[in-house]
């Protein structure tokens, strides 16, 4: 047994009452391999992610909450995103900021986003996001001044979500301040990866990597879905991100979009991508985990269905109404609000109180 897991704790408990109940050799086999802190094999997480609505699949959602608990414990970590510009380079066939999208286009000042950044400090957020399309107007120089900026005044860690830079940029940024920088795979499976983005492949493996050689939380992830996709290629992209060294793992459904190339394609599963979560939790046990706004586009309460398969954070959106029309990634974006967030977690039976009487949120 791994010296991560004592007698006493929620894993050995869960793991000894799963080896001892009828339910298939698989999970029994899967089980035991958590305990001993060996990740499943790729026909393990296949078979998994194929798991339909049962008691099995309950157990795996069991398993994979109790190796949250004993990894990183049960707080729900509250993430705000700023979404400072909607301009992107890219062509991305399933993303409605893509180049040739007819959206009205925004960027924001820098100004705008520091006042933001000082209201989600004040709310209590426990890292501050700026997110972007791929936006070469923002120059290292600019990008610097709004982390160091952020982090004078705030203290709150910045996470970078603004797509590919050179690895010196990536150096600077890290220098900077930022903490944190999140650039998903969307899938390891080369061919689906260029059909779909219809650039280097190698360089965004290749940059991915380069931000866990710099010490960055890095955060990978993938898109549930995509044409052609299989379960194998989702095990892949678990066993790749594990691989790898991430710290951070985003997975969410792809949503079709209007007036993009992949507009009709149907949407990604939410049962398969909350088998996803579950799989990745007790594949990589210390990585943080969202449950996404994707997740919550589908339906509201998958997204809070997310944290019984294993999630420990939720990004929530602090963009203004009058650029968030905009940020149209995909069609119907959840518009995830802080408070009524801050509301439906406490009502959940979770260890939300010191989050919550930290930020003073219960003194609106």
């Amino acid at each position: 047994m791994s010296e991560r897991y004592s007698q006493s704790s929620e894993t050995f408990k869960k793991v000894e009452e799963i080896k001892k109940s009828d339910l298939s050799d698989n999970i029994k086999l899967v089980a035991s391999k958590v305990l001993e802190d060996k990740p499943p094999s790729k026909a393990e997480l296949v078979y998994l992610l194929g798991l339909k609505d049962s008691q099995e699949r309950k157990s795996l959602f069991d398993l994979a909450s109790c190796v949250r608990h004993d990894n990183v414990g049960d707080t729900i970590f509250v993430k705000g995103i700023i979404e400072f510009s909607n301009y992107c380079k890219r062509n991305c066939l399933y993303c409605g900021i893509r180049s040739s999208s007819k959206i009205e286009r925004y960027r924001m000042t820098k100004d705008e986003i520091l006042d933001i950044a000082i209201e989600m400090s004040n709310c209590g957020v426990d890292t501050i996001i700026l997110q972007s399309g791929e936006d070469p107007f923002y120059t290292t120089e600019m990008i610097v001044d709004i982390i160091k900026s952020i982090r004078e005044t705030t203290q709150r860690p910045v996470s970078l979500s603004i797509g590919e830079r050179t690895v010196e940029e990536l150096r600077i940024f890290k220098a900077s301040g930022a903490s944190k920088y999140l650039l998903k795979q969307e899938t390891v499976n080369r061919e689906i990866f260029e059909k779909v983005h219809g650039f280097d492949y190698d360089t965004r493996i290749s940059l991915l990597k380069a931000l866990v050689d710099l010490k960055y939380i890095a955060g990978g992830g993938n898109i549930i879905g995509l044409p052609d996709q299989t379960l194998s290629d989702i095990a892949d992209d678990i066993l790749f991100m594990r691989e790898i060294g991430v710290r951070m793992a985003g997975i969410g459904p792809f949503i079709p979009t209007k007036d993009t190339p992949l507009e009709h394609y149907p949407a990604g599963s939410a049962d398969l991508t909350l088998n996803a979560y579950a799989c990745t939790r007790i594949s990589i046990p210390l990585v943080q985990l969202p449950t996404t706004t994707a997740l919550g586009t589908i339906d509201k309460n998958l997204q809070y269905k997310g944290f019984e398969a294993g999630c420990n954070v939720i990004m929530v959106n602090f963009t203004p109404d009058i650029y968030r029309k905009n940020y149209r990634i995909y069609d119907n974006k959840r518009k995830v609000e802080f408070y009524e967030t801050i509301d439906d977690l406490s009502k959940m039976n979770r260890r939300m109180t010191s989050l919550i009487e930290k930020a003073g949120l219960n003194q609106r």
